[in-house]
């Protein structure tokens, strides 16, 4: 386990020196008819490499203490082995034929996963879940990826992107195409859990946390990489792209506000993966590929830390010295961290050139980060906090407001070859857009004023229904019949059936 990290992270490095060097490099194929195997290494597949063969090293070696003395553990890290060799082998895709061997790969070697404990009931229904979703999306893949060979007749990725372009130009978009994206979008929906298919993945918490930690810091992001890497088709067609937008955003905000009410840590961090996929594909449909790419490298090391250390969460809360302040309530200062947020990020695009007109999407994502520069500000501004504590959050609004700007002009100029330009959304991409900020803005401003609104009985009944999601997942449950399984586990349960017994 310790040889196989140590040679991805060599493997990962040479990568980059190969995309850094010749912009893209392509093995030879093996196959006919050019549909079959090869490697594809440029700046995209470098990147998601690098990141995944940084994150594997970090959660095998956190393995070996966690399952120490495990009789399992050998048989555990074999499995996790395969597994981040499957995402790697997809990322570096150079042919339809093994993006599909690799992406169905990953959702098998995951099952086996999440199925370590086979005696855990709730390891069983999750994983039989997520095996309903992952075939389904399999499906879709092999069919977009059927339909796309008999569009070009050839499997690599290269020729098809060249191909693409072309139709660009000519706007001969055939009915063939449009079906292959929306394939594409719906196996990438379903692969990264998103609405209403979500429920498998906040109920994966039987399995080990390193399973956890990997499945939200690297599977779940074969979604969105699926749409940057099939980016020119994205764009080159006319619904897939607004599909995903759709289903993202409803997926960030239901997420979002779930997310809100929950008392595990590990759900909750369950639903703020499921809400950044949903965010990275919203991004996507709006054609601002390489900011995706940002929040998806972001969001994984983030999870990936998140997992690794959930269980000492409450002891650092218990240690911490910070005291919560008191929100006072003031319309004037509620108003005034509002303005502040909007100032400091028109400010910094101004900087950076941000053209309103030609760079729309990226405009879009920032009124996103002004509503959470908002609700920062609102909580140091509007409180009994001090001075103190409005300096800090002036600095962490700039810094972050700054890191934005700095760390999305380097992605793009980065991926710069391996994406299509930032065109102008369509009339209904625009409108979709629009009515997207104007309920993130109120789901964001009912927040800001909700710890000052008086406590009512209410809220109480709202509370327990969005902390069960409002029973999408148990809609979700009854139509794989996974309570069902509970049923037979508990028929088999010995205390069960020695008490039926003695009846």
């Amino acid at each position: 386990a310790k040889a196989s990290t140590l040679i991805s992270l060599f493997s990962a490095a040479i990568s980059v020196y190969l995309a850094v060097n010749n912009g893209l490099v392509e093995s030879s194929l093996l196959g006919i008819n050019n549909f079959g195997l090869s490697i594809r290494i440029d700046a995209l597949s470098s990147l998601m490499f690098t990141m995944i063969a940084i994150i594997g090293f970090i959660v095998v070696r956190f393995s070996f203490n966690y399952l120490d003395g495990d009789s399992g553990q050998g048989r555990f890290l074999g499995r996790m082995a395969i597994t981040i060799a499957a995402v790697q082998l997809l990322v570096l895709s150079g042919n339809l034929g093994l993006l599909v061997i690799a992406w169905i790969l990953t959702s098998i070697s995951l099952h086996s996963l999440l199925l370590f404990y086979r005696d855990r009931s709730g390891a069983i229904v999750a994983a039989r879940k997520k095996f309903i979703v992952a075939r389904i999306g399999d499906t879709c893949l092999v069919i977009a990826v059927s339909l796309l060979y008999l569009e070009f007749n050839t499997g690599n990725l290269q020729d098809i992107f060249n191909e693409l372009n072309s139709l660009l130009v000519t706007k001969s978009i055939s009915l063939r195409l449009e079906l292959a994206a929306l394939f594409i979008a719906f196996s990438a929906m379903l692969k990264s859990a998103q609405f209403p298919a979500h429920g498998w993945l906040v109920e994966v918490m039987e399995t080990p946390t390193p399973v956890s930690a990997l499945l939200h810091a690297g599977l779940l992001n074969a979604g969105p990489f699926l749409i940057v890497r099939m980016a020119f088709l994205m764009d080159a067609t006319a619904y897939a792209s607004v599909l995903i937008l759709v289903v993202g955003a409803i997926t960030a905000i239901f997420a979002s506000v779930v997310f809100l009410p929950q008392t595990s840590v590990k759900t909750s961090l369950g639903y703020s993966s499921v809400a950044h996929m949903g965010f990275s594909l919203m991004v996507c449909g709006m054609g601002a590929y390489s900011a995706a790419m940002l929040h998806l490298v972001a969001h994984s090391f983030y999870k990936a830390h998140a997992f690794l250390s959930s269980g000492s969460v409450i002891d650092k809360m218990r240690a911490s010295k910070v005291k919560k302040a008191n929100r006072l309530g003031s319309p004037i200062r509620i108003a005034s961290s509002i303005v502040l947020a909007i100032t400091i990020y028109l400010f910094f695009a101004w900087i950076w050139g941000v053209n309103i007109s030609d760079e729309f999407a990226l405009v879009a994502i920032g009124a996103i980060i002004v509503m959470g520069l908002s609700s920062l500000f609102t909580t140091a501004i509007d409180s009994n906090g001090g001075i103190m504590l409005m300096f800090r959050t002036l600095i962490i609004a700039v810094t972050v407001t700054i890191t934005f700007f700095t760390l999305e002009s380097s992605m793009h100029y980065v991926l710069v070859q391996q994406l299509p330009e930032l065109i102008k959304p369509s009339f209904v991409k625009v409108v979709l857009i629009i009515s997207i900020l104007l309920i993130f803005g109120f789901v964001t401003f009912f927040q800001i004023i909700a710890p000052v609104i008086p406590y009512k009985n209410v809220y109480r009944v709202w509370f327990i229904h969005l902390k069960n999601g409002f029973y999408v997942n148990a809609m979700f449950d009854k139509m794989v019949n996974a309570l069902h399984i509970h049923q037979l586990n508990k028929m088999h349960n010995p205390i069960v059936e020695s008490r039926n017994f003695n009846k």
